[in-house]
């Protein structure tokens, strides 16, 4: 089964303009720039046609990638609520530390870095906090087997 990928409307829009621009656009961009480099002769020694075809690699790896988002999404409703979700900022203590505050939600949302990592709902933590409330203690066991007592401190739009 295909990992569900949870994304605000305004993401998907984003992502599915970069999918239309790579299959359209880049696909012939990075064409051209291959024929460009066959035309310059021997192929075992071209420095620009390996770097175009690599350069094609990488971009279709992504279309690919793309297309797998699209097709596996569910869309994120943003409300206001205490309750841990996808689509929020929770911000949390772990066995006492300071507080450290995280996006729940996919890594292709492109949430502020700098305001707060990014943490995908599937994860182990992402999983221990979904659903979970406002001063809720969870206890979260670490893929090494650890177990650790996490406090939710704040839920919040972002």
């Amino acid at each position: 089964m295909a990992q569900v990928h949870h994304l605000t409307k305004a993401a998907l829009g984003r992502l599915e303009e970069e999918l239309h621009d790579l299959t359209t656009r880049g696909r012939i961009e990075v064409a051209d720039r291959i024929e460009r480099a066959r035309e310059m002769g021997d192929l075992k020694e071209n420095g620009d046609y390996h770097a175009a075809k690599d350069e094609q690699g990488h971009m279709e790896g992504r279309i690919r990638h793309l297309e797998s988002i699209i097709e596996n999404h569910q869309i994120v409703e943003i409300e206001e609520t205490d309750l841990v979700g996808p689509g929020r900022l929770v911000t949390m203590s772990i066995d006492g530390d300071p507080q450290e505050t995280y996006y729940l939600g996919s890594h292709e949302e492109g949430f502020d870095k700098a305001r707060a990592a990014t943490m995908t709902p599937e994860s182990l933590l992402g999983q221990a906090i979904n659903g979970k409330r406002l001063n809720d203690i969870v206890e979260y066991e670490t893929p090494n087997g650890m177990k650790l007592s996490v406090t939710i401190i704040a839920v919040e739009l972002p």
